[in-house]
């Protein structure tokens, strides 16, 4: 940015992030604007017209320093990022700008943040099952090629890890690559997921950015849009699977919410902002496949007060072609991954889209173990010896299947000393149709617990 360029007005009002400004023509609405303090540039980006004079920002950076009078330059674009094949196994931050100590990305491409999405006639429908090796989610939630999974966990029930895990299927089994967007996320939590995914090896085939949770609303707002943008330019360039992970999208949500009060507008629903809808969908809509490659999305999603009715989650949900609910009373059992088998449930489950024996055999399995916990509180009160010998048999089969849809993964390898284990669905579906038809019934139950495909028994 030339610093000698004439400015465009001048900071009227600064009331924390949000900055009023004063100018003789207004720019159009996502400009981005700039001034310089101490050698330093801070970007604002256009939010409100106020008048034919004055206009409302949100500043990216923070707003210490800020002050009336300050000159405003326009950088003559919306917020946009430099892209480049380089950006893989990159640590970048919402501008493209290294967060790793690296060299800058080259400033030769660049992708604007607020892309419209790519025409209907382009896009390609989903339809097909994208199979990620893990045994419970290819056999009773589906993920959609092209489509979009939300993954609802609190604090420590193993959601990191399954998104680990979904990142090196990416890399190993569809030889793709992983956008990870981390909104909101703490400084910690940052640091350890990047050494974690570089121990997993996965690192050289992912992009990470961060929108940290002690920056700006605006940062935690756009970050999302930023990896959104690599994630289209990576589809676009490289024809290859891309998994684009966003961990946590109700972040975003919640710094929309806080912008929406700092520009003054009214709230609406339970205090949520009222573009709510428009927001979630503005990003949603963006997350296609065309016939250059496909962008499959995964989102983690923080339920408030475990209550799926809140409008940011039902909001979020009605985006989503699968839904993954991880459990934590299945996280105490041992049962990992964590995922409640009952509760979770994906749109491919029809006979059409998986064909007749998936379908059976996969209604078969929730029959079964929806079965057992119907008996469970008898059993803790009598015993298993007074259900009748029918349910015996499925209470003593479901056990089997619940600890068969565990396996080792290779994002844990180091700490559990197991190596992961990837498990292709047609291995998955005939042990499952073998406990189903009692063909395992003389199987202890332990040799079921983590471990991958039961014809690689000892």
């Amino acid at each position: 940015m030339d610093g000698s360029q004439r400015p465009v007005g001048h900071i009227e009002e600064v009331h924390g992030p949000v900055v009023v400004i004063a100018c003789e023509a207004l720019p159009p609405l996502r400009q981005a604007l700039c001034a310089h303090l101490d050698h330093e540039t801070y970007l604002f980006e256009v939010h409100q017209h106020l008048d034919g004079r004055h206009l409302r920002a949100i500043t990216l950076h923070r707003s210490a320093g800020l002050s009336r009078g300050m000159p405003v330059f326009d950088t003559g674009a919306p917020l946009h990022v430099p892209v480049s094949p380089d950006c893989l196994g990159r640590l970048l931050n919402i501008f493209g700008e290294p967060l790793d100590g690296g060299p800058p990305l080259p400033r030769q491409a660049f992708r604007n943040v607020h892309e419209r999405p790519m025409p209907l006639f382009e896009a390609c429908g989903t339809g097909e099952v994208l199979q990620t090796g893990i045994k419970v989610i290819d056999l009773l939630c589906p993920f959609v090629k092209g489509g979009k999974t939300g993954l609802f966990g609190g604090a420590g029930v193993g959601k990191t890890v399954l998104i680990m895990e979904f990142m090196h299927a990416v890399a190993a089994l569809h030889k793709g690559v992983s956008v990870f967007a981390g909104v909101g996320e703490r400084i910690r939590e940052g640091h350890e997921l990047w050494h974690a995914i570089k121990d997993a090896g996965v690192l050289p085939q992912t992009l990470m950015l961060f929108g940290q949770m002690d920056e700006s609303p605006g940062v935690r707002f756009r970050v999302g849009l930023s990896a959104l943008s690599y994630a289209e330019y990576l589809r676009d360039s490289l024809h290859k699977e891309v998994l684009f992970v966003m961990d946590n999208i109700f972040r975003f949500v919640q710094a929309g919410s806080e912008v929406s009060s700092l520009l003054g507008r009214m709230p609406a629903t339970v205090g949520y902002q009222p573009t709510l809808t428009t927001e979630v969908a503005e990003m949603e809509d963006r997350i296609l496949s065309s016939r250059r490659g496909a962008i499959t999305s995964v989102q983690a999603v923080y339920v408030p007060a475990d209550d799926m009715t809140d409008p940011a989650v039902n909001t979020i949900l009605s985006h989503l072609d699968t839904r993954v609910i991880l459990s934590r009373s299945q996280a105490g059992k041992g049962i990992y991954p964590a995922v409640d088998p009952l509760q979770s449930s994906s749109k491919m489950m029809d006979r059409h889209t998986l064909g007749e024996r998936h379908h059976g055999i996969a209604e078969g399995v929730r029959e079964q173990l929806a079965r057992y916990q119907e008996l469970e509180d008898i059993i803790t009160m009598l015993g298993v010896e007074e259900l009748s010998l029918a349910d015996q048999q499925t209470v003593k089969r479901a056990r089997k299947l619940q600890r068969y849809l565990t396996q080792p993964f290779w994002a844990t390898a180091a700490h559990t000393g197991m190596a992961g284990v990837s498990v292709p669905l047609e291995k998955t579906l005939a042990d499952c149709e073998a406990f189903l038809l009692g063909r395992h019934d003389e199987l202890p139950e332990e040799q079921c617990y983590m471990r991958g495909a039961l014809e690689a028994a000892p």
